[in-house]
C-alpha cells in the first residue's frame, strides 16, 4: 500500500491534509498565500519539521505564480526576503524554514548580481527553487530510511526480527512522504525485519494516537499505541531493541529538539540499554547553534493540555506549563543520527557540513 500523501501540489495549486481532523476524517484544504500557510502551521493543520518547511516555501511559489513581474529583480526580492521572513515566524523551534529560507534569499541574491537574468527570469528561477523542495524531501526520506534500517540490523545482527518505540509523528503526515523516524520503521518492515512498533500516545497533543497510529494501521504494519507514561515499563515487558524519534532542530554539537517527552525516552533507553536514534534530514542541523541550550522552545496553549477538544479535562483556575519540545543531549543518542548522508555519532555531523 502506498504511504499517506498529506501534501499535494500541482501546476501552482497547493492543499494540504488538515491533521487536526485526524483519525476521523481525511480533507484536504486549499492553501492559497503565504498567509494560508502560516495560519495552518501555528494551528497545526499541518506540522513536521520538514512538512512546515514544504508548505511554507509552497506557499510562497503559489503567491509567486500569480503575480505579475515586479519592475525589478531588487523589487521581487524584497517580496520574497518579507514573505519568508514571515514564515520563519510561525514556529520557532523547527530550524528547516529558517534554513530554507536563507538558501532562497541567498539564490535572489545571486540572481540579482546576474545582469544576464531579466526579473521575469528570476521570478521563473525562484519558483523552480521552491518548488523542487517536495521532491527533494520525499528522496532524503527514502535515504534516512535506508541508511537508519541498514545501521539498525547490523548493530541487531544476532535478532531476526525487531521491536521498535518511537514517539510523537515522523512519517508522511510530517513531511513529504515516506517520513523521518517512520520512514527507517518503514524501511525495516520493508526488509521484513519488524516484528512490532510501539508508538507512545505523545501527550499532551497526541500526535502518537491521532496519527502515528493512523498510518501504521493504513500501511497494516505489526503496531501497538502505549501511553508516554508507559514506556519504562514497556522497554523492559517487550525487550525494546531500539527507539527512533525524529528531530525539530539539532544543534552544531548533537543535542537535539524534539517533541516533549523525547528527552525522558532517551533516558529511559540509556537506563534499559536500549539504542536511542535521531532520523532527521540535514536540513533540521542548525550548524549556527553551538548547542541545546540555544535552542529556543515554543510554548503551546494551556488549553491543549485542559482541554480535549471542546471538552474541559483539567480542573478550572490551574497553572499549566506547555512546552511543545524539550532537548536530549548528545550523549544520550547512542544509536546514532541518521541522516541522508548517513548514520552519524552527534560529534561527527559537523565534518559532513556542506558534502
Amino acid at each position: 500500500m502506498a504511504t499517506l500523501q498529506a501534501i499535494k501540489y500541482n501546476d501552482g495549486q497547493l492543499e494540504i491534509l488538515d491533521q487536526l481532523l485526524l483519525p476521523e476524517s481525511c480533507i484536504f484544504i486549499p492553501i492559497c498565500n503565504v498567509e494560508d500557510a502560516w495560519a495552518a502551521i501555528r494551528e497545526m493543520k499541518v506540522r513536521g519539521a520538514p512538512a512546515i518547511a514544504i508548505v511554507g516555501c509552497l506557499s510562497l511559489a503559489v503567491e509567486l505564480r500569480k503575480l505579475a513581474a515586479p519592475e525589478t529583480k531588487e523589487e521581487l526580492c524584497r517580496f520574497v526576503k518579507e514573505k519568508l521572513d514571515y514564515l520563519v515566524t510561525s514556529r520557532p523551534t523547527a530550524v528547516n524554514t529558517q534554513l530554507a529560507a536563507e538558501a532562497c534569499v541567498k539564490l535572489c541574491a545571486r540572481l540579482t548580481d546576474n545582469t544576464s537574468v531579466d526579473t521575469t527570469a528570476a521570478k521563473e528561477d525562484i519558483i523552480k527553487h521552491l518548488e523542487a523542495m517536495l521532491a527533494d524531501d520525499v528522496a532524503d526520506n527514502l535515504a534516512i530510511g535506508e541508511h537508519g534500517a541498514r545501521d539498525i540490523t547490523k548493530k541487531n545482527a544476532t535478532k531476526d526480527k525487531l521491536r521498535i518505540l518511537t514517539h510523537c509523528n515522523t512519517g508522511s503526515l510530517a513531511t513529504a512522504g515516506y517520513g523521518t523516524a517512520l520512514g527507517v520503521i518503514r524501511s525495516l518492515h520493508k526488509a521484513n525485519k519488524l516484528d512490532q512498533v510501539y508508538c507512545t500516545e505523545t501527550r499532551p497533543y497526541n500526535q502518537g494516537s491521532r496519527l502515528t497510529a493512523f498510518e501504521l494501521v493504513y500501511e497494516k504494519m505489526p503496531a501497538t499505541l502505549v501511553c508516554d507514561s508507559m514506556a519504562a515499563a514497556a522497554m523492559k515487558q517487550f525487550k525494546i531493541d531500539a527507539v527512533i524519534v525524529g528531530a525539530d532542530r539539532v544543534a552544531a554539537n548533537g543535542d537535539t529538539a524534539n517533541k516533549i517527552g523525547t528527552y525522558q525516552l532517551a533516558v529511559l533507553a540509556k537506563s534499559h540499554d536500549v539504542l536511542f536514534y535521531v532520523a532527521a534530514p540535514f536540513s533540521s542541523i542548525d550548524f549556527q547553534i553551538p548547542n541545546g541550550q540555544s535552542i529556543p522552545i515554543e510554548e503551546r496553549p494551556h488549553s491543549e493540555m485542559t482541554h480535549t477538544g471542546s471538552i474541559r479535562t483539567a480542573a478550572a483556575g490551574i497553572n499549566c506549563w506547555n512546552p511543545g519540545f524539550d532537548v536530549t543531549p548528545a550523549e544520550l543518542i547512542t544509536g546514532g543520527i541518521i541522516t541522508e548522508k548517513g548514520v552519524f555519532k552527534p560529534d561527527q555531523l559537523a565534518p559532513h557540513q556542506s558534502n
